[in-house]
């Protein structure tokens, strides 16, 4: 290891950044560098500390020493001789007692995640497409590493160059070594995907179909927000802009990201958009491009409330191929119509659920209730109004305490309370009262309460579909938490976040690769549905980290070392696993061995 020094020029002054570094030989003798730790930029304070540090290691001398650390080359390699498939024999002695066990890594979730990945045939896809740079860069290679990251252990760029990739098999299963993940490299690779976004979308699809016969006449159809600590101002034209936040950060910048998955949660497509895009406007350029990509077909869209607008649900109903569409109304739409859909007869289609259908103008309403989602929003509200008034009984009975406090508190307990809060009507100390049992009381509203108990449970949808099965239209719109799902897994199990690039194109190739690790998960998770219900990719994921690999090293009599890289044996609960999921470990690498080492020269 040896000392880096980095000098940049910033406002005029030289500003000198350290970092540690360590040399690693790989394939055909070459030397890569290995960032171990960052130190930042030292000044004249910190080199006299490290001075004193040197000295105080150094008591006892008759006056301090302070060597500069310097990069000192390679002086010895390790020549290591495959295995000949010949016929001559040889008889190696081995030591057994002297057996040492070295680099113990993870390799049963890279295998699985590897052969998730050639499952979908993402490697014949990228390797056609991502070609060998002009130093035999393997980008396709880098490509999976970087997927597999972020499926089995996400974070960043930097962890995986500096930690992740050396405890890990990737480089074993891959055939390759630590150049693999040289720090420029993995940046580099983001450069490179972007245009291959949408052949990637029609492959997906072609894959699915063939795996799974997945149908794509319905599509489920939402957005999402991710957010950045990054500082503006940006570029005119940069994507990441201040708007309405889902994961309640308007302070930051950030982008909007529309989705369009099935039913069973396959991922078809997906779009970047600017962090201030209102949600209404996306609609209308995403159905282009669904139709550009995969042409026109009779398919059904299901939209949240709030995504389409008056004008595109006319172009959808006037389209010459159909395309008909299922949404959620705004509560507006059901207080006008309330009045009407009171006059007519509840219809029973299902054993739980009941519906009223109300024809209009080429339109169908369909007022939907599921009578165990009622029982469950009805506990769920109850549980939080208990809570609420016990703690504002709770407040009021509080000795001593100030107006700004009384807010302060309420203000918690609203958190808490949600939408339940509103049912509560209060009355607080205005500015210089006193808190009393005169200036703060509060009571239930008894008239909100029976609107809220009117819709608890119940849905108003509409549509073009008027002919459908009411019942299969409220299931079509129960799958839109799918898209929920499949956001709630992007930016959890996967940690799409934090983001640390600067650069736009690359934030978007970073989407990219989430979007990449999320497919191969949904295929997972699509298997283990068929082949091992109750189980989730996650834990499968786990399970399977368990398994380890490791080098052996048995030195030898005449000086060598019999090396085996194994991997070790799965537990019978992991076997079982395995038989279930119909998947067979490969076999175990070849050994090797190594040529006995020249004594080192005597130092001078």
């Amino acid at each position: 290891m040896f000392l880096r020094c980095s000098i940049r020029k910033k406002n005029g002054k030289l500003h000198r950044y350290w970092s540690i570094v360590e040399n690693k030989r790989v394939w055909r003798g070459r030397v890569v560098q290995r960032h171990v730790l960052y130190l930042g930029e030292i000044n004249s304070v910190q080199i006299g500390q490290w001075q004193e540090s040197i000295e105080v290691f150094s008591e006892g001398a008759p006056r301090p020493e302070i060597r500069e650390l310097l990069e000192e080359e390679m002086k010895a390699g390790t020549i290591v001789a495959r295995q000949a498939h010949t016929g001559a024999k040889e008889v190696v002695r081995i030591r057994i007692s002297e057996m040492v066990l070295r680099r113990p890594r993870q390799w049963g979730a890279c295998w699985l995640a590897c052969h998730l990945y050639e499952q979908l045939a993402l490697d014949e896809f990228f390797e056609k497409r991502l070609p060998r740079g002009r130093k035999g860069t393997r980008w396709d290679l880098i490509l999976c590493t970087l997927c597999c990251y972020r499926l089995i252990a996400p974070g960043s760029e930097w962890r995986l160059h500096r930690h992740w990739f050396e405890h890990s098999a990737m480089g074993d299963l891959l055939g390759e070594d630590f150049s693999l993940v040289e720090i420029h490299k993995l940046y580099e690779c983001h450069d490179r995907l972007l245009e291959h976004k949408e052949a990637l979308f029609t492959h997906l699809q072609e894959r699915w179909r063939d795996l799974f016969n997945a149908r794509f006449e319905v599509l489920l159809y939402d957005l999402t927000s991710t957010y950045f600590e990054s500082d503006p101002p940006f570029a005119e034209e940069d994507k990441r802009k201040f708007g309405y936040s889902r994961d309640k950060r308007s302070d930051c910048v950030q982008v909007v990201i529309a989705l369009v998955v099935t039913p069973e949660g396959f991922p078809l497509a997906y779009e970047v958009m600017a962090g201030n895009t209102s949600d209404k406007t996306t609609l209308k350029g995403f159905l282009e491009r669904i139709e550009s990509q995969y042409g026109k077909a009779d398919r059904i869209w299901v939209m949240d409330r709030g995504i389409p607008t008056e004008e595109v649900l006319e172009q959808m109903r006037a389209s010459a191929t159909p395309v008909h569409y299922l949404v959620g109304t705004p509560k507006g739409r059901l207080s006008k119509l309330e009045g009407e859909l009171a006059k007519r007869p509840w219809q029973e289609v299902r054993e739980d659920i009941a519906v009223k259908l109300l024809p209009q103008e080429g339109e169908l309403y369909v007022f939907a209730q599921s009578r165990s989602r009622i029982d469950k929003e009805r506990a769920m509200r109850r549980r939080a109004l208990k809570e609420l008034l016990k703690r504002l009984a709770e407040l009021r009975a509080m000795k001593k305490l100030s107006r700004d406090e009384l807010l302060i508190k309420i203000g918690q307990a609203k958190g808490r309370a949600g939408r339940a809060f509103s049912l509560v009507s209060l009355r607080l100390p205005t500015a210089g009262e006193t808190v009393s049992e005169e200036t703060f009381h509060f009571s239930l509203n008894r008239q909100k309460l029976r609107v809220v108990r009117r819709r608890e449970g119940r849905y108003l949808l509409r549509s073009n579909l008027c002919r459908e099965d009411p019942a299969k239209l409220w299931e079509f719109y129960m799958q839109l938490t799918q898209v929920e799902e499949a956001f709630k897994t992007i930016k959890g199990d996967l940690a799409i976040r934090p983001i640390y690039h600067q650069r736009e194109e690359r934030v978007e190739a970073h989407i990219f690769i989430a979007f990449l690790a999320y497919c191969v998960q949904v295929t997972l998770s699509r298997r283990l549905r068929d082949l091992a219900p109750g189980l989730t990719a996650r834990s499968v994921l786990e399970k399977f980290a368990a398994i380890q690999m490791l080098d052996v090293h048995l030195p030898t009599d005449d000086g060598r070392e019999v090396i085996l890289t194994r991997y070790t044996q799965p537990e019978n609960e992991l076997k079982l696993l395995l038989r279930r999921l119909k998947l067979e470990l490969p076999a175990q690498p070849l050994p090797r061995i190594t040529a006995a080492q020249l004594p080192s020269a005597e130092p001078l």
